[in-house]
């Protein structure tokens, strides 16, 4: 019965999506329909054959050696915070940072990163028929992040029309960056984390495909550049001239990633203790009601679609709304000292449905980034489309969880 409740949901999910279409006719369902079979296949591969799970186990295994590679540096400078017998929340996930995304940082200064990505994009959208940029994009901001892939891709933007520039808006509801993966993986089961990353590029492609469909002639289906913000350089080449040099570029990347540790340890305090005063104030009117129990009677109908049973449904429905207001953190937070306790299905289907940044605050973040990128009238579109972006984020969320749960029993 919930297998046949969790078929239900996907097909519920993507009916949505084109109930809220901009424009139906112009939906491309043989596009739609093997994109979907590609990510059904990929759920199946990567959580149901012992080779699809050797590798998705060892990528994981691979972030966590880093993780611990990272900690050697954390110890040596503040050893208090290592040698203990549980680390802290920002020790333990945050720190690590400070190493990881400097090397990612270096594999895109010598070359690396920006060819595989380049590489991927163009295999993406030969298999699934779609714009070349568009695929490109899906797989530029799983490794760099939505404000970094917007930065990178500033000419693109610059040169397409404002209904392609909402459609990458709405697609960077749905990234991951790779350099915080292993955050990630210290506190979800890396397996399925890594199994959602694949499938929330596809799903970015498919929801935004449905919600806003736009055409895109041959003359407009190329790639203007991936080698900087304002770069004139096609994707055929690497302009390296006045490239910054390596220590230097090392430094500044070391201080964003500091940065960027600090500015989550602060939406994590602020959100949390924000929840808490409304959850206080809540509780004045009456001692039952909290903000997780508001989100889960809310959220609830897309939970139970996943194939749950009630009790575990409105539960997660509690995770998904706190996750949508919040952040992921917040919620990995929660469950990360009892989610080896979970049954497969819900360990499955909560861990995908948090590995994205479609939330509240990302939605400012990336029309912050547009604004500096893009002219007024194409900001001024996006910014009137706030709710497409949101409903783009959940729909991807509940479509990769809802993939995969399909497999997980």
């Amino acid at each position: 019965m919930y297998l046949l409740v969790n078929i239900i949901g996907l097909i519920v999910f993507v009916g949505l999506a084109f109930l809220f279409s901009k424009k139906k006719s112009q939906i491309k369902w043989r596009s739609i329909g093997i994109m979907m079979a590609i990510n059904l296949f990929l759920a199946w591969f990567l959580t149901g054959f012992p080779i699809g799970r050797n590798i998705v186990m060892g990528a994981a295994n691979g972030f966590n050696w880093l993780v611990q590679v990272a900690y050697t540096g954390i110890a040596f400078a503040l050893p208090s915070w290592v040698a203990v017998k549980q680390m802290d929340f920002v020790t333990s996930v945050l720190l690590p940072i400070l190493m990881i995304i400097p090397l990612f940082d270096i594999l895109t200064y010598i070359g690396v990163l920006p060819w595989i990505i380049k590489w991927l994009g163009r295999g993406l959208s030969k298999v699934t028929g779609q714009p070349k940029f568009e695929s490109f994009f899906a797989v530029e901001m799983m490794f760099l992040g939505n404000t970094e892939a917007l930065a990178v891709s500033a000419l693109q933007l610059k040169q397409m029309k404002g209904e392609r520039n909402l459609t990458l808006a709405m697609m960077s509801m749905s990234c991951v960056t790779a350099s915080i993966i292993g955050a990630y993986i210290q506190m979800m089961p890396g397996q399925f984390i890594l199994t959602a990353i694949p499938i929330n590029i596809i799903n970015a492609i498919i929801v935004t495909n449905i919600l806003n469909p736009v055409e895109v002639t041959p003359e407009e289906d190329t790639i203007a550049t991936m080698s900087g913000s304002g770069s004139d350089t096609s994707d055929e080449q690497v302009d390296v001239q006045g490239k910054e040099p390596f220590f230097s570029f090392l430094g500044d990347s070391i201080l964003n990633a500091g940065k960027l540790v600090l500015i989550i340890t602060a939406n994590v305090i602020a959100f949390v203790a924000l929840a808490a005063l409304i959850d206080k104030i809540l509780q004045l009117i009456n001692p039952w009601i909290t903000l997780e129990h508001l989100l889960g009677i809310i959220m609830f109908p897309f939970a139970w679609l996943m194939g749950l049973d009630v009790s575990h449904a409105f539960e997660f429905a509690q995770f998904m709304g706190t996750k949508l207001v919040t952040n992921e953190f917040v919620v990995m937070g929660k469950v990360t000292n009892t989610i080896g306790d979970f049954a497969p299905h819900y360990k499955a289907i909560l861990t995908v449905f948090m590995t994205s940044f479609a939330n509240f605050s990302t939605v400012g973040m990336i029309i912050g980034a547009f604004k500096g990128l893009v002219d007024k009238s194409k900001n001024n579109l996006i910014a009137k489309n706030v709710g497409y972006m949101l409903l783009s984020g959940i729909l991807v969320s509940l479509l990769s969880a809802a993939t995969v749960g399909l497999f997980v029993w």
